[in-house]
């Protein structure tokens, strides 16, 4: 029997114009959700991501051989037109006019420039839902700035803060683009809401630097309201202690511990055997083991240094404190928790072969988030979507081909 489906965004359709990681995870995210997606891109703009892997040891034999563009852009079709010749922003702006929403990530200003932007986008579709996602916005004087995740943290504040306090600001790489991407998701969704609503679109600038600064409010308000500018703190919290990842048994093997308040320091306690150390009156409450932190965890490797974090995982959490093991790729894929959740799943690939891809980690029990196919070819479905959705002969994609618009 075959298993039946609801899908919350049955019948949206996306025209996506994004590039990298941050627009395509936040229609990726949609597309999990039911939403059709046609990736427009080009032979003569191609995707970074489709131009190399960030994983060790893949190899890499052309555009449609990335898993790092599969990745980041499953569930998608794709048409190749390149939008800087006239015909093919024409025919950009039909493929729009079929669409409920449109996600681009260039330079502010580079849309309206193709004859692409939301003024020329209204006139094909007017109750478009149009999001601009870019560096730093569409105004202000850093709105011609080029960025890419690092510049995002780094502008954002959330750089300046994560990192040991004798160590430099850690911008944390590319993951910054996946936290723009989600915010672009959840912000189109209310857009369709809105739409629902009011039968009206939208636009939508998004300035990437920004979404990272809404990721350090506690921090902001801090400086707002006590003139206090937070610092880098490695793994230490503002009241808990100990709190701190600790060495554990094994080749560069380590373990998270978290104690909340009273009764989980005696439960650590307990857990460890009652060590004399542990009760020095200094410890007796959060704020004397908060002052005492630096010591505390020194105690705290002897013990964790002695066990796997398997086992200090099982001993702690038997005993109601939260620790885990900092696990590595591998062990994150072989986790039987990450098994039982179904968190990977693998598909089939037409240039990669079977390949290992991460499942949304929220689960709908209505309307469930799913992975329906890989990434797609380069310019792979220009036929399907300029003859089937479009309604052009074939003898005309096959010309728009030829021309290199369709290309």
């Amino acid at each position: 029997m075959t298993e039946m489906f609801k899908d919350a965004l049955k019948g949206i359709r996306i025209a996506d114009f994004s590039w990298v990681w941050a627009g395509p995870y936040a229609t990726s995210l949609l597309s999990y959700l039911g939403a059709e997606v046609i990736k427009i891109e080009s032979r003569g703009r191609v995707d970074q991501t489709r131009k190399g892997s960030i994983m060790n040891g893949d190899s890499f034999n052309g555009y449609d051989s990335s898993p790092t563009f599969n990745n980041a852009n499953l569930n998608k079709q794709s048409v190749a037109i390149d939008i800087t010749k006239p015909e093919g922003a024409e025919l950009a702006r039909k493929l729009v006019a079929k669409c409920d929403i449109v996600v681009a990530n260039m330079r502010p200003g580079k849309m309206d420039k193709l004859g692409l932007g939301y003024k020329d986008l209204i006139k094909v579709k007017p109750d478009i839902i149009m999001m601009e996602s870019s560096g730093f916005g569409s105004t202000g004087p850093y709105k011609g700035f080029a960025g890419f995740a690092p510049i995002f943290a780094s502008f954002g504040g959330l750089a300046y803060l994560t990192g040991y306090e004798d160590g430099t600001p850690n911008v944390m790489s590319g993951v910054q683009d996946m936290r723009a991407g989600t915010a672009s998701a959840f912000i189109l969704i209310t857009a369709l809401i809105n739409r629902k609503k009011t039968g009206k679109g939208t636009y939508i600038d998004i300035s990437s630097s920004e979404c990272l600064s809404d990721l350090v409010g506690p921090q902001l308000m801090d400086y707002t309201m006590n003139g206090r500018s937070p610092f880098r703190c490695g793994n230490q919290d503002d009241i808990m202690a100990p709190h701190n990842v600790y060495r554990a048994k094994g080749e560069d093997s380590w373990v998270s511990i978290a104690v909340g308040n009273d009764e989980e320091w005696t439960a650590l306690k307990n857990a460890m055997g009652a060590p004399e150390w542990a009760e020095d009156p200094k410890y007796d409450d959060e704020f004397g083991r908060w002052q005492n932190r630096k010591e505390l965890d020194q105690y705290m490797t002897e013990w964790t240094k002695e066990r796997t974090s398997r086992e200090t995982m099982e001993i702690l959490q038997k005993a109601g404190v939260a620790a885990i093991p900092s696990f590595s790729a591998k062990e994150i894929l072989d986790d039987p928790h990450t098994k039982a959740r179904d968190l990977f799943q693998t598909i089939d690939t037409p240039a990669l072969g079977q390949q290992v891809v991460m499942r949304p980690a929220w689960k709908l029990s209505e309307t469930p988030a799913r992975i329906r196919k890989a990434g797609p070819l380069l310019g792979a479905d220009n036929h399907d979507v300029f003859e089937n959705l479009l309604g052009m002969k074939k003898e005309e994609v096959d010309r728009l081909e030829e021309a290199q618009i369709a290309w």
